[in-house]
């Protein structure tokens, strides 16, 4: 194996044709922020975040969908804590529950099966955001509210999946040269998710872990492969080329593909999953949540999110939006680009 000084020197003094690598993972994002990676490369090296935080990705109309059941009687709406601040189009869930709504946060979709039980008529929305990452989760959730006949539960999903955004991003022309692929997705479904891409765009993707001789070592790959249209696994502890087929048929018994909203990007086919019809009566009214409508006009989290523009180049950035008032979603999640840009003071 090449010793890391080696690839860390070639990182620092390379002179070749410039270069932009994009992360597609919120947790690379943030480990590349707060390792202070940028520092470590050439100037012919730029390294961009793209649509990796499934947070940040979440249209308006979803949050809006969210504000609107927390505050109806009887409801009580239930998700993870980063998504308490992100803003829809006319307050956010935080908000919500001070104006008197019912909001609770989990730190895993599992705790909601003891609250429906202790409270039978309530009836519970689990805000089901994620990628491949947490789909199995949201699956097994269900498999468990049937085995034990809960029926006061249902998911509000902005279930979402990595290649056809990234297809989106590279057919439409952003110019990026190769892509650090995302180990905690990887994990689930495989490496051989972005062969199809690699090929067609001939652009390298490296998957790799979240330690930073992990990370350099994956960058110094795909310097040294641009142009070439292939996969590389660089973490091999924990991803596998394809996912198992227990883990593909627990979630093809309960989604299905479908068109999903980005925020900033729109409509992109293929790159949701929904609920299938069979199982209708634990969805929440997600086909609603089609609009991503930005609050504050000046927000500027889609270009941010399709790499087009860096957080610093936000007008906002700073100055109206900061982590204790954020304007955007990419400054609420801690997986945010704009988030991670400004607390490890990235420039």
């Amino acid at each position: 194996m090449m010793e890391l000084s080696t690839v860390r020197e070639f990182l620092r003094r390379y002179d070749g044709p410039p270069c932009t690598l994009m992360e597609i993972c919120g947790s690379h994002t943030a480990a590349i922020a707060r390792l202070g990676l940028p520092s470590l490369l050439s100037p012919s090296i730029r390294l961009l975040s793209g649509p990796g935080c499934p947070v940040c990705v979440t249209p308006s109309a979803y949050i809006d969908r969210l504000c609107k059941l927390a505050c109806t009687p009887g409801v009580c709406v239930v998700t993870f804590g980063d998504m308490l601040r992100v803003p829809g189009s006319e307050g956010n869930l935080q908000q919500s529950r001070a104006k008197g709504g019912q909001v609770r946060m989990v730190y895993a979709p599992f705790d909601l099966l003891s609250m429906a039980r202790e409270e039978p008529d309530t009836q519970f929305i689990f805000a089901a955001v994620g990628f491949e990452t947490t789909t199995p989760a949201y699956a097994l959730l269900l498999q468990a509210l049937l085995d034990e006949k809960i029926n006061n539960v249902k998911l509000l999903t902005a279930l979402k999946t990595m290649p056809p955004v990234v297809d989106r991003l590279l057919g439409q022309g952003a110019n990026i040269d190769g892509f650090l692929a995302p180990g905690h997705v990887c994990s689930v479904a495989g490496w051989d998710i972005f062969r199809p891409l690699a090929e067609k765009y001939q652009v390298p993707f490296a998957v790799a872990g979240f330690k930073g001789p992990e990370l350099l070592v994956a960058l110094y790959a795909l310097v040294k492969s641009l142009g070439q249209g292939k996969v590389m696994n660089l973490y091999p502890a924990a991803v596998e080329e394809s996912a198992s087929p227990q883990t593909r048929a627990l979630i093809d018994r309960f989604f299905e593909p479908c068109e999903a909203v980005w925020r900033g990007l729109g409509p992109v086919p293929g790159s949701g999953r929904r609920l299938r019809a069979e199982f209708a009566r634990f969805d929440a009214g997600s086909d609603q949540c089609r609009e991503d409508r930005a609050a504050n006009p000046g927000c500027c989290c889609g270009a941010v999110l399709t790499g087009k523009m860096r957080p610093v180049d936000c007008p906002l950035y700073g100055k109206a939006c900061t982590p204790l008032d954020p304007k955007g979603a990419c400054m609420v999640s801690e997986e945010g680009s704009c988030h991670q840009y400004w607390i490890n003071q990235r420039e």
